[in-house]
């Protein structure tokens, strides 16, 4: 399941020992609805994962806090801090192998 994720539940779902990806994305971002849907496969797939999205027009804050400057962004935080950073459209095989790399 992905959740949405906004200024309101943002940094309680990061700040787990559990890893979870945030997508930061926009509606008018074509390579972001792309991403939209292989993130959909994956969280269907594999429902151990943790999968957040962060619309960055309705929470220019938090896209500013982290500095996000292209879109889509992944970042993976555990422990409330981000641990790695993908940027631009990545490949369902991509994201599984950070997400694994993370997993205790």
């Amino acid at each position: 399941m992905i959740t949405k994720l906004d200024t309101e539940n943002f940094f309680d779902a990061i700040d787990s020992a559990d890893p979870i990806l945030v997508d930061f994305w926009a509606t008018w971002c074509g390579p972001c609805m792309m991403q939209g849907e292989i993130l959909e496969q994956i969280a269907q797939a594999h429902p151990e994962y943790r999968i957040g999205k962060v619309n960055v027009d309705e929470n220019r804050e938090l896209a500013m806090r982290f500095g996000i400057e292209a879109i889509p962004t992944m970042i993976v935080f555990k422990n409330g801090q981000a641990v790695e950073q993908l940027v631009g459209l990545r490949q369902p095989s991509d994201i599984r192998a950070v997400l694994m790399k993370h997993e205790d």
